[in-house]
């Protein structure tokens, strides 16, 4: 289902990333998908299924992109293929992204009758600019890793053979950095961020 993402799906996730939030050992967190495919968002049928079941402050989704927001370590994310719906929405919470060049990115809330989530609306224009945030929350079309590099919502773009290697390296280079100066900076980062949009 190219990995689509389940309720069970987001509960794994979320549940690791809170691990890696407590485990001292952990210092990096890489988020990656295959080397043809990086989501193609929720899985529907799941979504469906359990999109109306208890409050949604108890959903697994919820509890993911929580425990990805808060984060207080560097979170990388390797994107190859389709990044789509909650795909693009995740990487406004990470700290560094790097695109294959075959990475194609997609938010098409509207085209679906939904709402942007969480905090896209807000995030997105901050990154990339209003005109293009309307452009591609209104009209939900693709996007490339080109234009995505050039909007500045990646870092880099890679050839799909070496992108995981240098996420890979890049998360190596903050692993041998002081973790507590990497803590308070990114703290400092997002909390200024925040403060400047609100």
């Amino acid at each position: 289902k190219k990995n689509s993402i389940t309720a069970a799906m987001y509960r794994m996730i979320a549940d690791a990333l809170s691990d890696g939030e407590k485990d001292e050992d952990v210092r990096v967190i890489v988020i990656c998908g295959k080397p043809d495919i990086f989501t193609a968002g929720n899985d529907l049928q799941d979504f469906l299924n359990t999109s109306t079941q208890g409050d949604f402050a108890d959903r697994p989704v919820v509890h993911f992109m929580k425990n990805l927001s808060a984060c207080s370590k560097p979170v990388i994310a390797a994107v190859a293929g389709a990044a789509i719906g909650i795909g693009t929405t995740l990487l406004l919470h990470c700290d560094m992204i790097y695109a294959a060049d075959n990475a194609r990115f997609s938010m098409p809330f509207a085209q679906l009758g939904l709402c942007p989530e969480f905090a896209s609306s807000l995030l997105l224009p901050r990154l990339i600019g209003f005109p293009r945030a309307a452009e591609k929350l209104l009209l939900g079309e693709p996007f490339s890793a080109s234009e995505a590099f050039a909007m500045g919502l990646v870092n880099k773009v890679l050839p799909v053979s070496e992108l995981f290697a240098y996420a890979y390296a890049q998360a190596a280079k903050l692993v041998n950095l002081p973790a507590s100066s990497l803590r308070v900076t990114k703290a400092l980062m997002k909390g200024l961020y925040l403060d400047e949009v609100q």
